[in-house]
């Protein structure tokens, strides 16, 4: 079965690129539809049997797989990877070097900072009960941080870098550590002076 690209206009594909990869795996429909204003930028590879919104942007050697459903503002960076399966909302900005596994959900406003990395499988190589995390709208995931399967990300939480989370998260919270714990409210936190501005006040 060869797939079928829909591509809209305008949009600026990189020649390296590849749009509408065949999958290996049977799916239900080897059709792809791609948004207007769409940059997809060198060795990125999109899979056919997806559809993606509006102004989408990728780093380099991005990946795409198939049976995605994808809102619009999807920012995604340098050697990510969207498993199949997923839904992710609009405005969603996923890092650098992050996995997100099969039949996981991103809503809306979501960002995933660099090295986030999702799980989907509580028996590792059981193909019956893959459920990836849901990460509620506007959840922040921090760098180097783990997802385990089935977790939820409350709406607004925090998840600060490194830590594994293993429990659902409540909405608005800021976790920490391996296991991830609560430590505070997202909504709570200031923007305190830098490192740097502090030096400079010292001095």
């Amino acid at each position: 079965m060869t797939s079928t690209v829909h591509l809209a206009s305008p949009h600026d594909i990189h020649p390296t690129a590849i749009v509408g990869e065949r999958p290996g795996r049977p799916i239900r429909s080897q059709e792809l539809v791609l948004g207007p204003d769409a940059i997809v930028r060198a060795y990125s590879v999109i899979y056919a049997g997806s559809t993606i919104g509006a102004h989408l942007e990728t780093g380099h050697g991005v990946v795409i797989r198939e049976e995605n459903l994808i809102g619009d503002h999807l920012s995604i960076w340098n050697n990510s990877t969207i498993d199949y399966g997923c839904r992710i909302g609009s405005n969603v900005r996923i890092h650098c070097n992050v996995y997100v596994a099969q039949f996981t959900t991103i809503e809306d406003e979501a960002f995933l900072a660099p090295g986030v990395m999702i799980a989907n499988d509580r028996h590792p190589i059981c193909r019956a009960c893959m459920k990836g995390p849901t990460i509620r709208r506007g959840a922040r995931i921090g760098i180097n941080a783990t997802l385990l399967p089935e977790v939820v990300i409350g709406e607004g939480a925090l998840v600060g870098a490194g830590a594994v989370v293993v429990h659902d998260v409540a909405p608005d919270a800021v976790v920490v550590g391996n296991p991830a714990r609560v430590i505070g409210q997202a909504s709570e936190l200031t923007h305190a002076a830098s490192y740097l501005e502090r030096l400079q006040q010292a001095s």
